[in-house]
């Protein structure tokens, strides 16, 4: 075995969302450590991109399902001739052949699950029982598995997406030119989110908040900021067409800079109704000191200490509704969570404490 460990992911999705970037931001971490990291992925993928501005080595492999033997076998060959010590897998397709290829590469083989929706409990669906060890991204999620996929809880842990408490920290933004890099006025009270635009997010109920807070307070100055691409796009635009809400609303697509555009917000709202671990951008707008309302679904509530945001559940339109209002009335009530948002969150999801668990874990696998 060689001296330096050695880590292959593996990720099937072609989009870049949270758990893309959460595979990215821990392949950096952990290389500062002196783990060498790779990636197999498909072609086209966006995190093939993003791995290769990281100098991160890729390898591109079909993925086309659970038993593509010919990714299989690839897999086999890339262990082999890279000396990997451990196959991390992420989505459903790649963990099936990336598991397969460690067992029988003789590598240790760890499962990362992302999402929080519920794993099929078939014993036919069997692969996360051969991980040597699974990593979840919130404490909802390992619960579960625990309770419904025959996972022993001396294997799994929860280790929630680290974010860099330097980048994300208010005092390095000047609010007002990230405010004025989205023409927005000063005295304009701006509510936004960040995610990819699909179904699960929720942007529907947002818009819906969105009408009733216009219509609620017709004498004050509001904008909206929707930052984030996705196969939602042209029904989210077709929606805030239908419900006279354009000249409220700018829709950013993809943005780079999120610390300077939570800078610039007075609310920040998720109203995601599953899917989830820990949401990096309800991390990342506490850690920028964001009054933030969410829905509590998969580990948000993680995030949760001392009433540091204001958490609902995921079917209550009208408390969605009335909340925001309520926030928006209230500069001193906003200021009240800003206070308590970020202290919390830097001392547990800081992306150090994240590769910490990690490397521990390695290190007890080799």
């Amino acid at each position: 075995m060689s001296k330096t460990i050695r880590v292959l992911h593996t990720e099937w999705s072609d989009g870049w969302g949270g758990q893309e970037i959460r595979i990215i931001s821990e392949m950096i971490a952990v290389r500062e450590t002196g783990i060498e990291v790779f990636l197999a992925c498909r072609d086209h993928s966006i995190i093939k991109q993003k791995a290769q501005e990281n100098n991160i080595e890729v390898f591109t492999l079909t993925f086309k399902g659970n038993a593509d033997i010919k990714t299989l076998f690839n897999l086999i060959k890339i262990i082999n001739d890279n000396g990997i010590n451990i196959v991390n897998t992420h989505s459903g397709k790649d963990t099936w052949v990336g598991g397969i290829a460690a067992k029988l590469a003789n590598a240790k083989f760890i499962r990362t699950r992302h999402l929080s929706n519920p794993i099929n409990s078939s014993r036919l669906n069997f692969i996360n029982e051969l991980a040597d060890y699974i990593f979840t991204t919130g404490e909802i999620v390992r619960l579960d598995m625990i309770r419904n996929n025959r996972i022993s809880p001396d294997r799994i842990k929860s280790i929630p997406t680290g974010i860099d408490i330097n980048i994300y920290n208010p005092i390095r933004y000047d609010r007002k030119k990230c405010r004025d890099y989205y023409n927005l006025q000063d005295e304009q009270v701006v509510i936004g989110t960040v995610g990819v635009l699909r179904k699960f997010k929720r942007h529907d109920r947002f818009l819906l908040m969105v009408r009733y807070v216009i219509d609620q307070n017709p004498g004050n100055n509001i904008h909206i900021l929707i930052a984030g691409d996705g196969p939602q796009k042209d029904s989210l635009a077709n929606m805030i067409d239908e419900m006279d809400l354009n000249r409220y609303i700018s829709m950013l697509g993809h943005i780079d800079n999120v610390p300077e555009l939570l800078q610039a917000l007075d609310i920040f709202v998720f109203t995601s109704d599953s899917g989830e671990g820990v949401p990096q951008s309800v991390a990342q707008a506490l850690l920028m000191e964001t009054a933030v309302i969410s829905t509590n679904v998969g580990g948000i509530s993680d995030l949760y200490s001392n009433e540091n945001f204001v958490l609902i559940n995921n079917d209550e339109q009208d408390l969605l509704n009335l909340t925001c209002d309520k926030l928006l009335k209230d500069s001193l009530l906003r200021e009240s969570y800003a206070k308590k948002s970020r202290k919390y969150v830097s001392e547990n999801f800081s992306i150090v404490k994240m590769s910490e668990k990690i490397m521990k874990i390695y290190k007890d696998l080799i």
